[in-house]
């Protein structure tokens, strides 16, 4: 059974998650939440230049997408429930799929 989640519900799933690692306030968390939604929003139009912390604390420029993916590439999503502690993208310049935490995320390029 999947579940279509409203825009709300995933930006508050996000906030949650992103409070409860502890770093972030709540009014913080609701912020960067925000910010995800609309990368993730972005990026179902082209591609977007983002940043985030790597799991060293070293920081990571990824182009990423989520629209007009190479044929034969699938996103495996399939009857997986979705976890909102993690963001998944097709990076064009690695050319795979990769993900990072929601609380390590930086910023979005203009």
């Amino acid at each position: 059974m999947q579940t279509n989640f409203n825009f709300r519900v995933r930006v508050m799933s996000y906030a949650h998650h992103i409070f409860v690692s502890g770093e972030y306030t709540w009014s913080a968390a609701l912020k960067k939440a925000w910010t995800l939604y609309r990368l993730a929003k972005m990026m179902r139009h082209g591609v977007v230049k983002f940043f985030y912390e790597k799991v060293d604390g070293s920081a990571r420029v990824a182009y990423g997408t989520l629209c007009n993916l190479p044929a034969g590439i699938t996103s495996g999503r399939g009857t997986k429930a979705p976890n909102f502690g993690v963001m998944r993208y097709y990076d064009t310049k690695k050319q795979a799929f990769r993900s990072f935490r929601v609380e390590n995320f930086i910023a979005i390029a203009i």
